[in-house]
């Protein structure tokens, strides 16, 4: 199971941390993913990050959020920093229960596909 929580309102050139906690599953194993869905939008890839702690972020946030898992707390989280209203979406969060997948590319981690386990949603609403 997967809680997603840390959403809010917050303005333009803000910041916020979104968390990502599992239980069942041992989040170190897996490949993580944050994909968020817009307004009216089809839910689009945001970052993901692998077992390896490889990290992988679609153009619209690189170099902007950041994505980390602390192992200890098993949760994976997504700093998000200079927030524009174009980020305003429900964030999810989502697991691959492939265990310690090998021998994968961009393609796969960032692909909605990949993830078989979804959080709730928590909402990010960005005012200008």
């Amino acid at each position: 199971q997967l809680q997603a929580s840390g959403g809010g309102l917050v303005q333009a050139g803000g910041s916020l941390r979104l968390s990502c906690a599992a239980s069942g599953r041992t989040l170190a194993n897996y490949a993580t993913g944050w994909f968020r869905q817009p307004p009216g939008k089809e839910r689009e890839f945001a970052a993901a990050i692998t077992p390896s702690r490889s990290t992988y972020y679609s153009d619209s946030v690189k170099g902007r959020f950041t994505i980390s898992r602390d192992n200890a707390k098993n949760t994976v989280y997504l700093q998000m920093n200079s927030l524009q209203p174009e980020d305003t979406a429900v964030y999810y969060c989502a697991l691959d229960e492939t265990f310690r997948p090998t021998w994968k590319n961009a393609g796969y981690y960032t692909s909605r596909t990949t993830y078989n386990y979804w959080g709730q949603g928590t909402l990010v609403t960005v005012s200008s």
